[in-house]
């Protein structure tokens, strides 16, 4: 079931990343109001979008409040399982989609991509005492994924002979990795740091494969809100915003 959560966020809290709740009639549609941008996002993908406490927060929050500021917009974010989004832009519920989405040919078939925002990787998670120590070692293997990621898309594709078990959260894989239930969990860089941050009984593999590129998607056709948001995006970029909120993120990644 589709988890709805709802965020305003005007020009003057840029920075802020507190949501409320509201319920799904509270939500309206994208269409409907042109002085808000709604953003899907699914909030379970660390450091990119997830709760605290009863708040959603992470670098494509910020991000995107950003852009609504320098658009003249207040920004809403609608919470929801990754694999609708793409239907959930297609059918106006939301203008835009920022959720370390890559973007991919196919989906580039159904909605339309602004420029790149991140670049990222596939990672793989195994427990500390795993014989797994490269990707050949996955084959025959069960490996759990996000549903619709590109860590789906990667292991259902590409290694051959596993079993591949789809969860709608990425924490959810990462939790039957700990319990035994799966050999490994395939997912974007970023995120599997965050799942392995601190715990003792599962590790990262040395080498990553599957580079990446993280982009927001619009319903095709949204041409001035695309360009808008490009324009928006070398702003940010240009006059260090970007680079600030970066740093406040990923400084130990680098």
């Amino acid at each position: 079931m589709k988890k709805f959560m709802s965020l305003l966020l005007t020009g003057s809290l840029l920075m802020a990343t507190m949501v409320g709740c509201s319920s799904n009639s509270d939500t309206g549609t994208a269409s409907g109001k042109t002085d808000t941008l709604i953003m899907g996002t699914n909030a379970q993908f660390p450091p990119f979008e997830y709760y605290e406490g009863n708040r959603i927060t992470g670098f494509d929050v910020e991000l995107a409040a950003l852009i609504a500021g320098e658009l003249g917009m207040n920004l809403r974010i609608e919470d929801m399982e990754f694999n609708t989004l793409v239907g959930a832009v297609q059918n106006g519920m939301i203008d835009v989609v920022v959720a370390g989405m890559t973007a991919t040919d196919d989906r580039k078939t159904q909605i339309d991509f602004t420029d790149g925002y991140f670049y990222s990787k596939q990672m793989v998670i195994v427990p500390t005492n795993s014989d797994i120590t490269d990707i050949d070692d996955l084959e025959g293997k069960r490996i759990g994924v996000q549903l619709g990621t590109t860590g789906d898309i990667f292991a259902s594709e590409f290694i051959e002979d596993a079993s591949i078990i789809k969860f709608d959260k990425g924490a959810m894989a990462v939790a039957d990795l700990k319990n035994g239930t799966v050999d490994a969990v395939i997912i974007d860089e970023q995120p599997a740091t965050s799942f392995v941050s601190g715990q003792n009984d599962i590790k990262l593999l040395e080498v990553p494969f599957a580079e990446e590129e993280y982009a927001i998607g619009l319903k095709k056709g949204n041409t001035e809100l695309l360009n808008d948001i490009n324009n928006a995006l070398a702003k940010l970029k240009s006059n260090g915003a970007y680079d600030t909120l970066y740093t406040k993120y990923f400084s130990d990644a680098d």
